[in-house]
């Protein structure tokens, strides 16, 4: 009888798969995890645009929790798109009741595009409501500046924006480089020292859905057990080679090659019959 590490993803569904849920499932499964999720929100999306959106209602996001940690409890939890303070509290809720561990948490405020996935009007209820729950909080550089009320402009700019989040309540904030210039370095802050997680910079427009897949992939490795440093360290490796195999699909921005290293060399470690 195999068994399968669970994890669990609660976040906003792309309909084209480069994104959100769709991606998350896939890095979770490319990482040697059963993937598990709920969904808040249904995107209308593709790589160039963002169509419609349509959140899911609270009470039906309550019962997805529910039926997860009722049967199959997760050892890390992955958060997304949470799009109205509704949403926001019904999940913080849930992490409470059922002692999530290893939660993190992706402040996602835009998509690949630049169209809004948030009002920017519960930027202050993210930060009083989600934060707080979060082992690692992975904002990219735009989405530091809006929670933090800071300016970056290089990698002194990152520390700064981190610790002023983790000060918000989080147990560690890593402030990804992805939006700066040179290598990508992100920095991690976990209220008592600075980190740093560098990969070289890959040129591709194709970067859809690099947040969701990062903050799955290090979900996914703090599920299978490894130290925290390690596990983002492993993440950051993996969401590189996604991006350095990106999939030049659609007009926009293409999605990231999540089963790239899995198709070419199996996946390490694994024994289907343990």
């Amino acid at each position: 009888m195999s068994v399968l590490t669970p994890v669990l993803s609660i976040a906003g569904s792309d309909c084209s798969g480069g994104a959100g849920i769709q991606a998350d499932l896939k890095t979770m499964s490319a990482n040697g995890c059963f993937a598990m999720s709920v969904i808040t929100s249904v995107v209308a999306e593709n790589t160039a645009r963002v169509i419609s959106v349509l959140d899911v209602d609270p009470k039906i996001i309550a019962d997805q929790i529910d039926a997860v940690f009722e049967d199959i409890r997760p050892k890390a939890v992955k958060i997304g798109m949470l799009d109205n303070p509704d949403i926001m509290q019904v999940v913080a809720d849930k992490l409470v009741e059922y002692k999530a561990e290893n939660v993190v948490i992706d402040p996602v405020m835009y998509a690949k595009n630049g169209a809004p996935l948030m009002d920017p009007n519960c930027i202050d209820s993210l930060i009083k409501i989600v934060i707080p729950h979060a082992d690692v909080l992975t904002p990219n550089i735009p989405e530091a500046e809006c929670i933090s009320g800071l300016k970056i402009t290089d990698l002194d700019g990152q520390k700064a924006a981190a610790k002023a989040i983790q000060e918000m309540g989080c147990t560690s904030a890593l402030v990804k480089g992805g939006h700066a210039t040179g290598d990508a370095i992100d920095v991690l802050y976990d209220g008592e020292r600075f980190y740093e997680f560098s990969a070289k910079r890959i040129n591709t427009k194709n970067t859809h859905g690099t947040g969701c897949t990062y903050s799955s992939a290090i979900a996914a490795n703090l599920a299978l057990g490894h130290p925290f440093h390690e596990a983002i360290d492993r993440a950051k490796k993996y969401v590189t080679m996604a991006i350095e195999h990106s999939l030049e699909l659609g007009n926009g921005n293409g999605p990231t090659n999540h089963f790239w290293d899995l198709y070419a060399h199996g996946l390490a470690g694994f024994d289907a019959n343990a």
